[in-house]
């Protein structure tokens, strides 16, 4: 299953790289002016969905644009066919493919793919995490201030109950620096290999992390959910570091007088 995921995020990121420039239609999903998706998107996850159901026809699917489908099975596969599509339909060279395999409620294969960078992000339950074959670790830093941290924000920013905007300028204040790049997917690749310390968001969907989340784990970092709590894809929020930042992570994201509990 690894191999194949593989395969069908090379297959897709290829496709991707080819259509840089050449979106001829962008639609708004619904009730989400920022949210946007293109025949891209679609094309790409055509692609993948295709390929795992030649392989694997018996097999579930929840793929962001298609949504749901098969029942059944032990397995589902997990897809975001472009993630970063803003990035992408402004030729900001900072999307990927992300695929995941949720067997029997637990991820056991993820695949992060970043077609301009060729970089292939891969782990499997239990046998490590690896970028192009080579194997991954968090980072060594263990305080915040010299953590490089990295977020995202959420579509919904001025009406969404979360204080995003509070939480980033107090790591702004308390971390080393802060990025921001617009793909979950590689937010949670980096910190499994190190370039970033750690990496909070809120208003995630399963395809955002189901890949990123295992990458982290195998290279040996910690997740949890904003408060503390184990973490599952279907929850909204996740933290993920290299897990000597994690408390003071926590600290800062549980002293915003603003804060909710979820």
């Amino acid at each position: 299953m690894l191999n194949t995921a593989m395969e069908a995020a090379r297959t897709a990121g290829q496709f991707l790289r080819e259509n840089v420039g050449r979106v001829r239609s962008i639609e708004v999903k619904q009730g989400q002016e920022r949210n946007l998706v293109s025949e891209i998107d679609k094309g790409s996850e055509r692609k993948i969905i295709q390929m795992i159901k030649t392989r694997y026809p018996d097999h579930a699917i929840l793929a962001e644009e298609s949504g749901k489908s098969g029942a059944g099975t032990d397995c589902t596969w997990i897809i975001d066919p472009l993630d970063g599509t803003t990035n992408f339909l402004h030729g900001l060279p900072i999307f990927s493919v992300s695929i995941a395999v949720e067997q029997k409620g637990e991820i056991v294969a993820g695949v992060v793919y970043d077609p301009n960078r060729d970089e292939m992000f891969t782990a499997e339950r239990g046998s490590g995490a690896f970028l192009n074959g080579q194997r991954l670790a968090v980072s060594q830093a263990i305080a915040l201030i010299d953590g490089l941290l990295v977020t995202g924000f959420p579509y919904d920013l001025s009406t969404n109950p979360w204080p995003t905007i509070d939480y980033f300028t107090d790591f702004l204040i308390e971390a080393g620096a802060v990025r921001r790049l617009g793909s979950a997917a590689l937010d949670l690749a980096y910190v499994a290999a190190g370039r970033f310390d750690g990496y909070w968001e809120v208003s995630l969907a399963p395809w955002d992390m189901a890949a990123g989340i295992l990458l982290v784990q195998e290279a040996g970092g910690r997740l949890s959910n904003l408060t503390g709590e184990p973490q599952s894809i279907y929850e909204k929020s996740v933290l993920a570091s290299n897990g000597r930042i994690h408390d003071a992570m926590l600290a800062v994201l549980n002293a915003s007088p603003r804060n909710i509990r979820r």
